[in-house]
């Protein structure tokens, strides 16, 4: 088995418990900044089946780019930091 399918299969089965553990969170924890921080968990976790898929050949990168970068995987990259953002400042802003 190729090294780098390995070390994906391993990034999701750690994401899909990472994942797992943020949903159940989130139902105990019913607040906004916690949606986004779960928000942030599985758009990673979507991020790496995007990356698998393309490393598979199953999905393309879009021929649409910014600066250089394919669209598709800038949004992949920076939703979930942004979803995290989001949260952070929810949670300053909430301080009692």
């Amino acid at each position: 088995m190729d090294p780098k399918i390995l070390l994906f299969i391993i990034k999701l089965i750690a994401g899909g418990i990472v994942a797992f553990l943020a949903i159940l969170l989130m139902s105990k924890k019913r607040s906004l900044a916690w949606s986004f921080m779960v928000s942030g968990f599985l758009l990673s976790y979507a991020t790496l089946v995007y990356e698998l898929l393309i490393e598979l050949g199953v999905l393309t990168v879009t021929k649409y780019g910014l600066w250089g970068i394919p669209v598709s995987t800038l949004l992949c990259a920076s939703l979930p930091a942004l979803c995290y953002i989001i949260a952070f400042i929810i949670m300053l802003a909430k301080r009692d």
